[in-house]
């Protein structure tokens, strides 16, 4: 345990200066910042407010400017930006030791190599938390600073759960991203793998087959397909979303201990 909390502090250490992660709270940010400016079009005119795809979208999806849409368009976010958002953090964690050249360094070190990737595991967990956390919060802000109505707290309760949920979701689905990083000694090969996921999603969505693709079961949970096709997510969907996230731990610590790392 002694060796498994060094190993975390010292991956705070490495990374607590970093820029990047700022502007993946920023990147990440920009889904509510939207989401409040669709419900400030709507507010007054409703639909005859926006113009466009835009009003075509929330057509579709029947929008209006309450909490009820509000809390669905960040649960929608989550669901879709959250693969790519935090498929980059992923990518970035476990890809920059091959690209810093720091990775020899890692291997070198008196700590055991699973205890090396869990503390990224970890950390990675908590970045990607923080920036569900903050967007909530600032989504929360932007609302009351709307002064939306329809806000109850069974509402509310209702869009925690799907908005957590779709977030373990995503956290869990991204970790085949760090395998692809290790593997692939860099962060191009990643998110090369999470564009494409990205990219087969809404293919696979728009045929009817999204409900059995892990990396659109997320964006379905959240409701950005409509809760008709929601309805159609069952255990085998869940079932293949989990196991692709514990293949994707494993294959990570396993590749990590027993490759031949020709660094």
């Amino acid at each position: 345990m002694p060796g498994q909390l060094q190993a975390f502090i010292a991956e705070v250490k490495k990374n607590r200066h970093a820029r990047i992660t700022w502007i993946t709270f920023a990147a990440f940010a920009l889904a509510p910042v939207f989401g409040a400016l669709i419900m400030y079009l709507m507010k007054d005119t409703g639909l005859e407010g926006m113009s466009g795809l835009l009003k075509s979208k929330a057509a579709v999806y029947s929008f209006s400017s309450d909490w009820t849409s509000f809390l669905s368009l960040l649960s929608q976010a989550v669901g879709v930006g959250g693969v790519l958002i935090f498929g980059f953090v992923a990518a970035w964690l476990f890809g920059r030791e091959f690209s810093d050249g720091t990775a020899k360094d890692l291997l070198s070190l008196p700590v055991s190599r699973t205890k090396i990737i869990n503390a990224k595991f970890v950390y990675y967990f908590i970045w990607c938390l923080a920036l569900a956390l903050s967007n909530l919060a600032l989504g929360l802000l932007l609302g009351w600073a709307l002064r939306l109505p329809g806000w109850h707290n069974s509402l509310i309760t209702d869009h925690l759960k799907i908005y957590v949920l779709t977030t373990l979701m995503i956290i869990l689905l991204n970790t085949p991203v760090s395998f692809f990083a290790v593997a692939g000694k860099g962060y191009l090969a990643p998110l090369g793998i999470v564009v494409l996921a990205l990219v087969m999603a809404q293919i696979l969505s728009a045929v009817g087959l999204g409900t059995y693709f892990p990396w659109a079961v997320p964006g379905i949970f959240s409701g950005s397909g409509g809760a008709d096709l929601r309805s159609k997510l069952d255990l085998l969907s869940y079932g293949i979303l989990i196991a692709t996230g514990i293949a994707g731990y494993f294959g990570t610590i396993l590749w990590w201990k027993y490759a031949d790392q020709s660094i």
